[in-house]
């Protein structure tokens, strides 16, 4: 879009009436879309108006409106309860695509919905004690945290933090209420008290995590919060990193992923102080004038790492201490894992995050069975899978037999899947150049098999796909990154490390979809063969030289 059409977004949110705008008349026409700017309004409430390009093709036979919306809910780490659970899948049934999907911020997404069914959809999700209230828009989006199978109880003290920040930068207004609950109307909107009338730039993104546990890949997030504890395991304070964000775009070379920088420690009692103080700072300097620039990361760029720290340590009147920084670690929760309460828990690989019944695999309602019969509670995770909680260990076998009697397992299918994303891109995505969930399954395989012959399994990278430059699954903090640019072509991204604490480097362009076999043969041979035992990919890529690996590939 061009800068007046940007401008025109900043214009809409302040003059929007607290996000109001025509949403309520629009939702009460027969048009099957919304409007462009009521499209821009609707983000801020949980939805993106959508097409399903496979049905738009010339000379495609008649089928569902073509204009279908994505509803994401609001939900603090992930967490939900058993009921809360069930009243998302029968929502999906009733009103979406049937299946549900898992992102990688820990929520839940219903695809299909036609405008006609939002507001009832909305509404049940409400009733559930469910929202989705800021889960896309420029404003805090869903709040990341790290997961805990174990009954760990250090991360156990963090669902606290995580639900206030979530409550505190939720936007202060009655719109979705009078809009979509029917809720009484106010005569005179109250500025918001954090975002104001023109809310953020851009979205914003907060994670919360432990010193050492990187499940929520800390580095990318726009503000990353990692607790430490005392010598009683009391929750004492945060290290608190800021700037990280995956997109860009293929034709702008001032655009770039970035990775976020420490800024220190703080002590427990600041950290709304300090959270609304990195928010607040982004929402008066940020670009509001090229929404390409206008994420955290470029005010960075601009203004510098000390300015920006000293403007934080202003604004919530501390100073960040300087302590050394721990070892991060993805920690393993796929499987059965033994819970401090005395319970279990179960990690279930979901490839792609997608929840769907097909006759071999019928997934959704056996997770949805599992949930109902023995009132399990739920935890998303940053890598779309899913972890059950609170089962009795006398049930264990019972849910294990219902799992062989319907052909599934909780395990991925290798190593290499453990960890693979893939954003939801074509057909619906209006972002997407290139496939990325559809196609995943048969790239991840091909990859799979060149590990096979070479006996790498053991150090299967870390591998993510999307179908644009956005970066939803975050490529390119992966060891290996594909990223679409055309219709079945894809930049090659590789160096990362496994736990995203360096970004991967283009050492390809327009890689064709049906050469990617062989590229990833050439690549595991060459990585194999020229690297000891224990180095992985991304590592064996820097070492050996990115320009001189794309030479040889």
């Amino acid at each position: 879009m061009s800068l007046t059409e940007k401008t025109k977004i900043e214009l809409l949110k302040e003059e929007s009436h607290g996000l109001r705008g025509t949403l309520a008349e629009e939702l009460q026409s027969d048009s099957p879309k919304f409007s462009i700017n009521g499209e821009h309004l609707l983000k801020f409430w949980g939805a993106y108006q959508q097409k399903d390009r496979d049905r738009r093709k010339p000379g495609d036979p008649e089928g569902p409106k073509p204009f279908t919306l994505m509803v994401r809910g609001r939900i603090p780490g992930g967490r939900l309860t058993a009921a809360q659970w069930l009243a998302w899948d029968t929502i999906a049934d009733r009103y979406a695509s049937s299946g549900l999907r898992l992102t990688t911020r820990q929520s839940v997404q219903l695809h299909g919905v036609l405008k006609s069914n939002l507001k009832a959809a909305i509404q049940d999700i409400h009733t559930a004690l469910s929202s989705t209230v800021g889960a896309c828009g420029d404003v805090v989006r869903n709040v990341a945290q790290a997961v805990n199978p174990w009954g760990d109880p250090r991360l156990a003290q963090l669902d606290a933090p995580a639900d206030l920040i979530s409550k505190h930068f939720e936007a202060d207004t009655n719109a979705y209420f009078e809009i979509f609950l029917d809720g009484e109307p106010v005569v005179e909107e109250k500025i918001d008290r954090i975002y104001g009338q023109a809310y953020l730039p851009r979205k914003f993104k907060i994670g919360i995590t432990a010193v050492g546990d990187n499940s929520i890949d800390l580095y990318t997030q726009d503000l990353s919060l990692a607790a430490s504890f005392d010598a009683n395991d009391q929750l004492e304070g945060y290290f608190v990193f800021v700037g990280g964000g995956m997109g860009m775009s293929h034709s702008d070379a001032e655009t770039h992923p970035r990775l976020a920088d420490a800024l220190g420690w703080i002590p427990a009692a600041s950290l709304i102080a300090v959270t609304e103080a990195v928010v607040t700072t982004q929402r008066d300097y940020g670009n509001r004038e090229n929404r390409t620039f206008a994420r955290l990361k470029y005010l960075l760029d601009k203004k510098g790492v000390a300015w920006f720290q000293g403007e934080v340590e202003e604004r919530a009147g501390i100073r960040f201490e300087q302590r050394p920084l721990p070892e991060w670690k993805t920690p393993s929760y796929l499987g059965w894992s033994q819970h401090r309460n005395g319970s279990l828990s179960l990690g279930f690989h979901t490839l792609s995050g997608r929840l769907i019944d097909t006759e071999k695999r019928p997934l959704k309602s056996t997770l949805r069975d599992l949930i109902a019969t023995y009132q399990l509670s739920v935890q998303v995770t940053a890598d779309q899978d899913l972890i059950l909680l609170g089962i009795r260990p006398e049930d264990q076998k019972a849910i294990e037999s219902l799992l062989d009697a319907r052909g599934l397992s909780p395990h991925s299918p290798q190593k290499l899947y453990d960890r693979a994303l893939t954003c939801v891109a074509l057909p619906t995505c209006t972002k997407a150049l290139a496939e990325a969930e559809r196609a995943g399954p048969q790239i991840f395989g091909w990859f799979q098999e060149s590990l096979d012959r070479h006996q790498a399994n053991e150090r299967a990278p870390v591998i993510r796909i999307t179908g644009c430059p956005n970066g939803c699954a975050r490529p390119y903090s992966a060891e290996i990154g594909l990223v679409g640019q055309l219709p079945g072509h894809y930049a090659l991204y590789i160096g990362g490390d496994a736990e995203g604490r360096r970004l991967a480097q283009k050492i390809k362009d327009k890689v064709k979809i049906d050469q990617l076999s062989e590229l990833f043969e050439k690549l595991t041979a060459l990585w194999v063969q020229e690297s000891p035992n224990e180095e992985r990919l991304g590592d064996f890529a820097l070492r050996y030289g990115l320009e001189r690996l794309g030479a040889a590939l």
